[in-house]
C-alpha cells in the first residue's frame, strides 16, 4: 500500500522487485556492464576458462594453479550418472530436452552421497557435481533419443571441450572447445534472473540443493525465459543462409 494509490501495487514478474543484493554479481543492463564477483565479464570471458569462472563463482576467489587442478580433479570426478537416472532418460526420451533435464536433476537427488547434507560445504560439493552431471543429462538424451549409447566422458578433455564430445561423439576443435567454453563463462551466474531468483527462494525454505536446482530448471523451461533463446534458434534455421 503506498499514499499515492489506493490498493496495492501489482509487480508483474520480477520487474521493479527488488529482494536482495548479491556477491556474486552486478548487473547494469544500461551500462552493458556485467561483473562476477568485481570481474568484468569481459576479461572473464578473453581471458578465463569456465573452470576458472566456476571457481570464482563459487569460492569467491581466482583459484591459484595448484586450487585449479583440484578444481578441475572434481569436476572430472562428478562426470558420473547412475544406471536408474540413465533408465529415466530412456523411458521420457521422446519428451521436450528440458523436461528431461529436470526429471534426471530430481533422479539424481537420492543418489548423491551428501543428499541429507544442507551444510555450505556440503553443499559446494553437490554443486561442483551437479555442474559436471546436467551436461552428461543433455548429451545422454541427446544420444539416447537418437538411438544411440551415451558416450563416455574423456577425462583428458576440459569442461567444455568435453561437453561437445559427449554430444557429438567427436573430439572437437581448438576453435569450437574454446567458443563452447566462452559461451559457458557467459551464461555461469545472472545474479537474479527468473531462474536463479526461483532456485533462491526454494532454497529458502530449506529444501535440498537438488529441489532448488529442478525448481530453477522449471523456471529456465519457460518461453518467456530460457525457452526464448529455442524461440530465437528457430527463427535463425527458418531465416536459414541469405
Amino acid at each position: 500500500m503506498t499514499e499515492e494509490t489506493d490498493g496495492p501495487r501489482v509487480h508483474h514478474g520480477l520487474l521493479g522487485v527488488h529482494f536482495e543484493r548479491s556477491p556474486t554479481t552486478f548487473i547494469d543492463g544500461k551500462a552493458g556492464d556485467l561483473r562476477y564477483r568485481g570481474y568484468s565479464i569481459h576479461d572473464l570471458a578473453e581471458h578465463s576458462t569456465f573452470e576458472e569462472t566456476g571457481y570464482l563463482l563459487m569460492k569467491g576467489e581466482l583459484p591459484t594453479a595448484g586450487e585449479l587442478a583440484a578444481f578441475e580433479d572434481d569436476l572430472k570426478a562428478g562426470r558420473t550418472l547412475p544406471d536408474a537416472v540413465l533408465d529415466i532418460i530412456r523411458t521420457i526420451q521422446d519428451a521436450h530436452p528440458m523436461d528431461v533435464l529436470r526429471t534426471a536433476v530430481s533422479a539424481l537427488a537420492p543418489f548423491d552421497p551428501d543428499n541429507d547434507d544442507n551444510s555450505p560445504e556440503a553443499n559446494l560439493r553437490k554443486g561442483i557435481r551437479l555442474t559436471s552431471q546436467v551436461p552428461m543429462i543433455v548429451c545422454a538424451h541427446e544420444q539416447i533419443r537418437n538411438g544411440r549409447d551415451p558416450i563416455a566422458p574423456d577425462p583428458a578433455l576440459g569442461h567444455a571441450a568435453n561437453f561437445l564430445y559427449m554430444l557429438t561423439g567427436e573430439k572437437p576443435s581448438t576453435d569450437a572447445a574454446k567458443l563452447m567454453d566462452t559461451d559457458m563463462v557467459l551464461h555461469a551466474e545472472h545474479g537474479s534472473n527468473a531462474s536463479a531468483f526461483t532456485a533462491r527462494v526454494v532454497t529458502g525454505t530449506d529444501a535440498t540443493l537438488h529441489a532448488a536446482v529442478t525448481a530453477g530448471v522449471a523456471a529456465l523451461s519457460g518461453p518467456a525465459h530460457g525457452g526464448a533463446a529455442e524461440d530465437v534458434m528457430r527463427m535463425a534455421q527458418e531465416i536459414g543462409e541469405p
